[in-house]
């Protein structure tokens, strides 16, 4: 069982030290397609924590009750894909009935959730690092939170540039992918938490 402490670590690690995003680059697509507003970007963060923290637990349970036992462990990657397309079909199905407007919103992003390379780098850390399903949820839900800050960070900063006069070279993706390099040096600045 892990203590209190190692999964505070971890839970720290992986929102703000190890951030998805920004020290390990998974994710880019909706990192930058869906932050062009807070609210689409916060939207598209509740969406993935929700599908990485149960992509997390289905997948640890999956590799420790069936995959090990039955020596499949060398399926892990194909079983995980099925799982994660499988909880992204249900996230759509309830965004479409539930919230319209977000799931609109999010457009084309929220089938990509299924091909974001960082929900799928979850389920294999949680297995290369052999946590527990427990360390596993937790690494889980830490990750999808430090993707749900910064593409709300980078949203807000996308929405005050707006009003800048900004030189032609830069305007659109370059000023966005230059915004999203300095996030990544400010991010550095959380290694000394640990």
């Amino acid at each position: 069982m892990s203590s209190v402490r190692e999964l505070f670590i971890i839970l720290i690690s992986s929102s703000l030290v190890s951030n998805v995003v920004l020290s390990q680059f998974l994710g880019l697509c909706p990192f930058l397609g869906v932050s062009r507003k807070t609210n689409t970007a916060a939207g598209m963060g509740a969406a993935v924590i929700f599908v990485i923290t149960l992509a997390s637990a289905v997948a640890g349970v999956i590799y420790k009750f069936v995959l090990t036992p039955l020596h499949l462990e060398y399926l892990q990657t194909i079983v995980f894909i099925l799982v994660i397309a499988a909880l992204v079909q249900f996230v759509e199905m309830f965004l479409r009935k539930a919230i319209p407007a977000l799931y609109e919103a999010l457009g084309v992003y929220l089938p990509l959730i299924t091909t974001n390379c960082a929900v799928l780098g979850v389920a294999l850390t949680n297995v290369q690092k052999k946590y527990g399903i427990l360390t596993g949820v937790v690494n889980g839900f830490a990750t999808a939170v430090g993707f749900t800050i910064a593409i709300v960070i980078l949203a807000g900063i996308r929405e005050k540039i707006e009003f800048n006069d900004i030189p032609k070279p830069f305007r659109g993706m370059p000023i966005v992918l230059l915004t999203a390099g300095l996030m990544a040096i400010a991010f550095c600045g959380f290694s000394g938490l640990l």
